[in-house]
This record gives structure tokens, sequence and C-alpha cells, in this order.
């Protein structure tokens, strides 16, 4: 087919992408870069292997496309579709090459899928990245440079630093919909906490249109667009289920391009839009998060979200302790077959599946591939562990049973550890650790219910750094004495004690004894509480889950466990078919009160929150974000937050008081004053959408039914939430310690050991692990997390090193380290690299808005700039896009 007469490269704006103040444009000065694409959600509606099939479909409907229009481009983004095309269809991947060499087919994105961009943790959103973008080099010799999350239901406020640390200049976003956020412009420079920023976009009306001519979505996308703009970005081509843009949708960009009074359209890239509108001297600045849309997200299918949790920090203990393994005893690193399951947890974190928004069989797979990748993880971690502990020198003693509990964490660990094993037939347990001084222990319920030989033992464990210590176990001889005050309504140790009120089931009391201080104040308010939550699946049109229509009704209190070591009191309540219950858990040790609850759910369009009342009024909150924290207006709407939420402020006497909560798996949190919710519950329809109405007589299936298990910490405290080590305490919940039974054995280890530790409380360090090169580095991944500049010793006594760094607040820094004594440690990009690729754009650091006299200048030009002759290949497109040109 001959080339049109018609707008394929768009022309040079000579500079100017704004008209003068209060001139309208006319039509042709306004050029609108159409990117034709085709939004594909490999799960939602459907199961995955649908989802596999409408990638090739697609794909090859694009590649199709282009032999019959020469100007069309189409840009792709989510990697792991190319990835299933190589491995399916090798034709057609080999075409997607060779219109990749040649600037037609655009891959945007740069990340494994389009996620959930709140739920994940900050190390997901590395990984995304870190597997995209090294595919797409590997594969292609290109990385993507313009991040691409359109459909996802809101953006985290470290996206940006984390978009530029691997490779990425730029952003495309959909939501928030302008009247859910409003923003200075559709595009501007989006910046980071650490004062990272990248270009972003806001899409106009819909990133796709329907298969006809594209005039009215055109239309609608315009009317959404400032009027004096001269560079404008609207997205077309049929989507969700696939498809692309179709002969329709280009006969009718043509034809639209040829009419007066309308804008220059031209089909163009992502790339080709950002380089033009950095000409705009005058590009207004957005800090910090982009929230909100349809907030029942966080909540929606309390599962996945437990599975994406628990998947999270069994792969990265699981790299840690095999990274130790590997360089201490020699046990290879399994590098394949983690890079492998975190790709397949990577894929479950899709916005659709991570959201709850799916149908219940996408439930039935998200469920077996969660479980694979945490089989893997366990797998890895425990032959790591237990070769480790084969090699520790423990001497054999009559009727002693050695363990090793292992540390994840690069900090010293005080926890409570629970251990099953066979224990002797004496009526009570003794412990000593490594250098025979005595432990407390009692003895726990055991899990088994066979005999009474098998025991649960409880003791207090003190862990060096990313390490392990040896404990023994002996027959007793004393009944040991109490370490925890307890009645039936009350505990109390040196540091804390709480009352529970029976008629409420909750809190009464929370003292902080060291300040003197008691957070609750004798506050009577609604702890589990039932909410009537008629809103769909995604919760639109929702900011609050505010409308109570009753609470759990307590049924039962009482002390069940008291010893040494601890304290429980076993809390049931009920509310319809409903139950929960509540062990409340107090250490003899410990500054925090530990609640492990079990609830059975059975109602639907409710919602049950628990809510933790307090006497400290407060105006603020401080939530959890991935690899970072941020403040919010403590004024009851539900927001996203990972392991835990915080308020502070002052109580009735003037004290100053906080509480934070933590938790293991739950996403949705609100605070209102000083009163913190969870959302542990939602029970609307799968897979329903506003305004489908629901039939008064149909059968559907309703989400969060049956039981669920949630742990939840309190800690009170008396100054600044970081002094209070809540992060470090979220993470030991999150990724405790593990217990392993040994047995006697000669070896070359030390009954006590530590492999890794950080100078600085505030730098967190997340990864150890060896470096997708295989080549024996080793790569080391750490944040700031108190929002204050550090510096910071990284001590790694494997291999010798010290790491001096400085970080900067919210600050994420990677650094490779060679085996090698005398080679440097270096500081690398999030992908490993110390700079990109030769011939792929350098994104270089972008100063905060204080050093900045302007915005940065992104150097990024095309990926694709070979040319390439196609042979059209035969294939099958979907019905709801074109057949393809049959060669």
């Amino acid at each position: 087919m001959a080339r049109t007469a018609w707008a394929c490269a768009l022309a040079p704006s000579g500079g100017r992408q704004v008209t003068e103040k209060g001139r309208r444009p006319s039509g042709k000065e306004r050029v609108v870069h159409m990117i034709g694409n085709a939004h594909i959600d490999p799960v939602w509606l459907w199961q995955w292997p649908e989802g596999y099939q409408e990638v090739r479909a697609t794909f090859q409907s694009a590649i199709d496309r282009m032999e019959e229009y020469p100007e069309f481009v189409f840009t792709a983004d989510s990697v792991c579709y190319l990835q299933w095309v190589e491995e399916s269809d090798p034709d057609l991947f080999e075409a997607i090459r060779r219109r990749i060499a040649d600037g037609r087919f655009q891959v945007a994105g740069g990340w494994w899928v389009e996620p959930d961009c709140n739920i994940p943790a900050g190390e997901s959103f590395v990984r995304q990245a870190l597997y995209g973008q090294r595919y797409l080099n590997e594969r292609f010799g290109i990385i993507a440079t313009t991040g691409c999350n359109a459909d996802p239901f809101g953006h985290n406020a470290s996206l940006a630093q984390l978009l530029r640390g691997s490779g990425m200049d730029s952003y495309v976003f959909m939501r928030p919909h302008a009247h859910e956020l409003s923003l200075p412009n559709p595009y501007f420079w989006w910046e980071s906490p650490d004062g990272s920023r990248v270009l972003a976009y806001r899409i106009p009306h819909e990133y796709t249109s329907d298969r006809g001519d594209v005039g009215d979505h055109l239309d609608k996308a315009l009317a959404q667009l400032p009027a004096d703009r001269l560079e404008l970005m609207v997205f077309y081509g049929v989507g969700n289920h696939g498809g692309g843009p179709t002969r329709a949708n280009l006969d009718s960009i043509r034809r639209l391009n040829a009419m007066d009074g309308l804008p220059t359209l031209g089909c163009s890239s992502l790339r080709a839009f950002f380089d033009r509108i950095l000409e705009d001297g005058d590009i207004p600045v957005h800090a910090g998060e982009l929230q909100h849309h349809c907030v029942g997200c966080y909540s929606a299918h309390s599962g996945v979200k437990s599975w994406n949790r628990r998947a999270e920090n069994l792969l990265l203990r699981a790299e840690k302790w095999a990274t130790v393994a590997d360089l201490h005893v020699g046990l290879p690193y399994p590098l394949a077959a983690l890079t492998e399951a975190w790709k397949v947890m990577l894929f479950n974190q899709f916005h659709d599946t991570l959201a709850g928004t799916a149908i219940p069989s996408a439930y039935e797979d998200s469920r077996d591939q969660y479980g694979h990748s945490c089989s893997v993880a366990a797998e890895a971690f425990n032959r790591a562990v237990q070769v480790i502990s084969r090699q520790i020198d423990i001497p054999a003693e009559p009727d002693m049973a050695p363990v090793v509990v292992f540390n994840p964490h690069p900090w010293r660990l005080h926890a409570d550890i629970e251990l099953e094993f066979v224990g002797f037939p004496a009526e009570h347990d003794r412990m000593t650790d490594d250098e025979g001084t005595p432990v407390a222990v009692q003895r726990g319920r055991s899990h088994a219910v066979v005999h009474d030989a098998r025991r649960r033992l409880v003791f207090p464990a003190d862990v060096p750094p990313l390490g392990y210590r040896v404990y023994r176990v002996y027959p007793g001889e004393v009944k040991p004495a109490l370490g925890v005050s307890a009645t039936d309504t009350r505990l109390e140790n040196a540091f804390l004690g709480l009352e529970i009120d029976p008629a409420t089931g909750w809190l009464s009391k929370l003292e902080e004894k060291v300040a003197g201080v008691d957070l609750v104040g004798g506050r009577r308010s609604g702890h589990a509480v039932v909410i009537r939550d008629l809103s769909d699946t995604w919760g639109h049109g929702v900011r609050a889950y505010d409308e109570v229509v009753s609470e759990f009704e307590c049924t039962s209190v009482r002390l069940v466990e008291q010893g040494p070591v601890r304290a429980i009191l076993r809390v049931e309540s009920r509310y319809g078919a409903s139950s929960l219950v509540e062990e409340i858990v107090l250490g003899a040790q410990s500054r925090h009160v530990e609640v492990r609850a079990v609830l059975d759910w059975r109602e639907r369009h409710k919602l049950l929150k628990l809510r933790f009342p307090t006497a400290i009024a407060a105006d603020r909150a401080t939530y959890e974000v991935p690899y970072g924290h941020i403040e919010r207006p403590a004024d009851g709407h539900e927001e996203p937050a990972q392991a835990w939420v915080d308020v502070s402020g002052s109580l009735p006497n003037g004290r100053s008081a906080g509480l934070s909560v933590l938790n293991d798996g739950k996403c949705g949190h609100d605070a209102r004053g000083g009163d913190i919710g969870i959302t542990v519950a939602r029970s609307p329809v799968y897979a329903w959408h506003d305004p489908r109405l629901l039939d008064e007589d149909g059968i559907y299936e309703y989400l969060d039914q049956g039981r669920q298990e949630l742990t939840y910490r309190l800690v009170p405290h008396t100054g600044d939430w970081r002094a209070a080590g809540i992060v470090q305490l979220a993470a030991e919940l999150n990724q405790p310690p593990f217990a392993l039974l040994e047995s006697y054995h000669r070896g070359p280890l030390p009954a006590r050991a530590s492999y890794g530790s950080v100078s600085e409380d505030s730098i967190l360090l997340t990864v150890l692990k060896a470096s997708e090169d295989g080549d024996g580095d080793l790569v080391v991944r750490a944040y700031e997390s108190a929002g204050r500049p550090a510096r910071v010793s990284i001590e790694l006594p494997l291999v010798k090193r010290t790491i001096e760094a400085e970080f900067g607040p919210a600050e994420v820094k990677t650094f490779r380290v060679p085996r090698d004594p005398d080679a440097p440690v270096l500081q690398t990009t999030l992908l490993e690299w110390c700079e990109h690729p030769p011939g792929q754009p350098a994104v270089g650091p972008v100063a905060p808005p204080e050093e900045s006299a302007s915005p940065p200048v992104i150097d990024a030009p095309s990926d694709q700039d070979a040319k390439t002759e196609l042979t059209p290949q035969e294939g099958r497109s979907l019905d709801r896009g074109d057949p393809p040109t049959e060669s």
C-alpha cells in the first residue's frame, strides 16, 4: 500500500508547547500524538490461559496492520507477554523483533506486568523492572524509557524514584481521573519523597476505543485537555481483552486528520510525545502519591493479599540465606529457580488479580501460582539453613535437644520463639543459650492433639544480626516463676498494662508504664464493627467505610495461657452467622501487644473493620508505603498501606503519645483522629462492576466467605514512631525468625554467628542476593525509612567488606559487591548495572526542587532506530480485531 499524504512523522513544533496567554490555538496548530495500543488484561473476567492466547492474537493483528498502514505505530507494555510469544510462537516473536528494530513496535512500561501500584512491597516494584528491563535488553538490545500503568487504581509516592532507578524518565497513567484528583496539567513532573522526578502524563478519557471510528473517542479525550496546549496525546485501540487498533480506527484517523478545524493527528509513540513536551519550559511539579481510585480494591479478596505478603517475604528471606549458604558453606545459589519464582509472583500482582476484582476461578489459579513461588522459596531457604546448621559444632549432652534460631534481619533480634517438637517425659522444661545462661521457657498449646509427647515450647531469643544462635533444651527440675501478671481480663509486664472490658471484648486500658500514660483512657468505642457496604467489588464512589450497622458481641473473655515467657487472653465474639476469636498475647519483655485473630465471616454486602480507639488527639496519620512512608489527614478516608499505620499526638492531660498498628497481610486502613482501623473482610459479589445491578434472585459468589487469620500488633509509644522502632517491628512480624530443631554433630561453625549488620536503625537492608548476571557478585539493597539523611556502615563479614554510604531522605540504594576483595564495591541502578547498556539512554539523577534551577532535561532518543523489512506472517486474530494479512 502506498504511503498516504498525511502526518506520519510529526513536524517539529518550534519549541512552543502552549499558546500565548488568552489565545486559543487554531486547529492544525495543535498536534495530537495518537498512541495505538491494546491494553491486555491477562486475567480478569477470564483465566490466564485465555489471556495468554489473546496476547498472541493481538500482537499478530498489530504486526499485520503495520503491513497495511505504513504510518501505524503500536505500543505494548508488560514484558511477560513478550516471553509468552517467544515460547509459543517463534515466527511472531521474530516479526516483533524486526518491528522493534524499525521503531514500529514500541515497548513501554519495562515491567513484568501492570501491577497494582499500592499493595506490593517496594522490592516487588524493583523486581518488576529488574526482570522486565533485563529481558528487553537481552532479547532486543533495548530498555523501556517510559513507565506505563494505564489501568491500576492509584500510584504510590515512591514510584518516581523506582522508575528513575530502573532506566525510565517518564510515566503514563489514567487513574485517578480528573474528578478524583485535580492536577495542574495533563503532563507534569512527578516527584518522589527523595526528590527524584519523572515526566508524567494522565491519559484523557480512556486508554482504549471501540473498533470503529475514533472520532467520538477523540472528542471526549480532547474535551478533558487544556485548550491552550499544543502537544497532546490520546490512546486508541480495542482493549482489555486485547484486540488493538483496527482498520476502521486507522482509516478514521486518516479521515479526521484531513479535516479542517481539527488538530493534526499522527500515529506516534510515548517517547516522541515526551521528547516534544520537554520544550515546554513551564511544566508544573506534583509531589507525592497519585490517589484515590476504587478504595475497595485495598481490601477485596483477603486471600490474595495474604498470599502476596507471604510470598514476598519468603522470597526475600530465601535469597538472604541462600547467599549466606553459598558464600559460607559452598551451597550453590539457586538463581534460576528463585528468579522464576519471583516472576510467577509478579504475574499475580497484576492489578485485577491483586486488587481482588477478578472472577473466582482466577483465584484458584492465583492460589496455586503463589503456592509455587512460596514452595520454591521455602525449599531454597530450608536447604540453606539445613546445610549451615549441619556445620555448627554441637557437642552431645545427655537429655539435651539443641535448637538453632535464625534471624533474617540485619539487626539484633529480641523475639519470643515458638517451636514444636517431641519432648521429654518430664513435667517441665528448662533452657540455656549457647553460653549456658538460663533462658525462660514455657509450654504452649501444641498444634497436634495426638498424644502428650508432642509439645510446643515458647522462649525468648536474642539473636545476632542476620545470623543464628544455638539454644539447648533440657528436662526441667522446678516449676519456673510467672513472667506476666494476669487475670481473666488483665495482662501486665514491666512495660505495659492492659485491661479488657468484658462487655465490649476490647481494651478499656492500654498503659505505657515507663511514662505512665494510658492511651485508651477508658474510651468505650466499637472494636469489631460491621459496616454496610453496598458498593461494587472495586468500591466505586466510596471514600470512607463509615456506615456502621452493628458490632460483634463479646461472648467470652478468659485467660488461656500463663507462664514465665508470656500470657494470653482469649476473646470470643459473634455477629450473625460470623465469629471472631482474638488471642491477646503479652510477652514478659514485650513493649507491644500481639493479637492473633481468627475470623469466620459469613456476611454479604457488609464489611468488618477492626478499630483501635484511643484518647489521642491527632489530625494526621502516617502510613507505610512501598519503600517509604507518607502522612495523610486522619479524616476517616480509606487508604492503602503496607504493614503499619501510626497516629501520634497528645492525650487529654497534654502528654505526648502515639499508637502504631502493625499487620501481616491487610492493606486497607483508615485513621479517624486518634483511632486506627483495619479493613479485615469485604463481601461484595465477585467481579461486580457498577452500574450493573444485581438481580434480586440472582445466584452469586461473594468475597471473603469463610475462615481467615490475621496477626496484628499494637505498639504504644510516647515519642515519635521512629524512636519506637516501628519499621523494624513490622518487618519482624512479616518475616519472623525461624527455629530449627537440631541434633549433635561436630562442625567448623560456632554456636553463634552474624553475617550482616547496619549501623543506623533508619537504614533497612532489605535485599542480599546473588547478581542476576550469575557472576558471583553480591547485590545489596537498602532504603532510608525515617525521612532523614543518614550516613551508614553496612558490614558484610562474609566477604570481609564494609560499605560506607550516605543516604538522602527516603532514598533507595543498590550496591554490587564483588567476591574479589580487591575489586571495588559499586553503587548501581536498580537493574544491577553501573550504567545503562551501551547505546541506551542515560537517565541521570534529578535534583530536589530546592537544588534545581529548572526541571531536568530527558536525554532519551528513540530506542529503536534500525530499519528492517518485514515479511507478513500467517496467524489468526481475535474476532474483535481485524483478520491478518495472508502471505
